[in-house]
């Protein structure tokens, strides 16, 4: 399904008609498609033992619609919210954070179950699908600060993992250059609005979509068969508390 969706807008065709995740329309000098920047990624060696309950990852890697979509189609995600971390309450408001000026990374609330999959594979996949981590403020045509890559850990445990699977990947030159991920604890999460969640699902022939974010979906099911879902979990209607 997703081969047909591409197809059905050639790529040359969707990077001419692409806009950013911004709302009003841009046209920027072309950039690797999310296909061409995926890579898989060895496992991390250092990662958090199996817990009994449920887990939340913050992860922040360029307009959240493709990084929500991504972990919506992992095994053992319950689910994936768009928002903003990294700046205050009164102004995680998309908007605003669109300035730049707030503090804020577009980021994405994973909730998951660690029996099912670790924090570390989180990572990996987050690493090697979700995003170019060598991208100072920008994630393809998107460029800012609200569009860093960056962990927000929940604990020192996350903490500790992250920092370990960087030096992993630096050491082995997993990537053409340095991976530039900042690890920032300690910044609260806020849910996006409401607009914002199932984009991707929710709007699939959109030509950014098609371009930057459905590739992703697809390098998952390439890449990581053993991870990926065919349906996605939703936000729907659900709280975004």
């Amino acid at each position: 399904m997703l081969n047909q969706r591409l197809s059905n807008i050639s790529i040359l065709a969707a990077a001419a008609l692409a806009t950013t995740c911004l709302p009003a329309a841009v046209f920027l000098a072309p950039v690797a498609s999310a296909e061409e920047q995926a890579r898989k990624l060895p496992p991390p060696a250092v990662d958090e033992p199996a817990g009994a309950s449920t887990e939340t990852a913050v992860l922040a890697g360029g307009c959240f619609w493709g990084v929500q979509g991504v972990f919506q189609h992992v095994k053992g995600v319950k689910s994936a919210v768009s928002g903003y971390a990294g700046g205050p309450k009164d102004k995680a408001e998309y908007e605003t954070v669109s300035s730049g000026r707030t503090g804020h990374a577009e980021s994405v609330r994973v909730t998951f179950d660690p029996k099912e999959i670790s924090y570390g594979r989180i990572l990996q996949i987050y690493f090697s699908v979700a995003h170019d981590p060598t991208e100072l403020n920008r994630q393809g045509p998107d460029s800012g600060t609200q569009y860093r890559s960056a962990i927000f850990p929940v604990d020192t445990e996350q903490a500790r993992v992250a920092k370990a699977y960087i030096a992993q990947l630096d050491a082995a030159h997993a990537f053409g250059s340095a991976i530039v991920t900042k690890i920032e604890p300690e910044k609260p999460f806020f849910p996006a609005e409401a607009y914002h969640q199932d984009y991707l699902t929710l709007n699939p022939t959109y030509p950014y979509i098609v371009y930057n974010d459905l590739p992703k979906i697809a390098n998952l099911q390439k890449l990581y068969p053993e991870l990926y879902r065919r349906d996605p979990v939703l936000v729907g209607q659900k709280s975004l508390d």
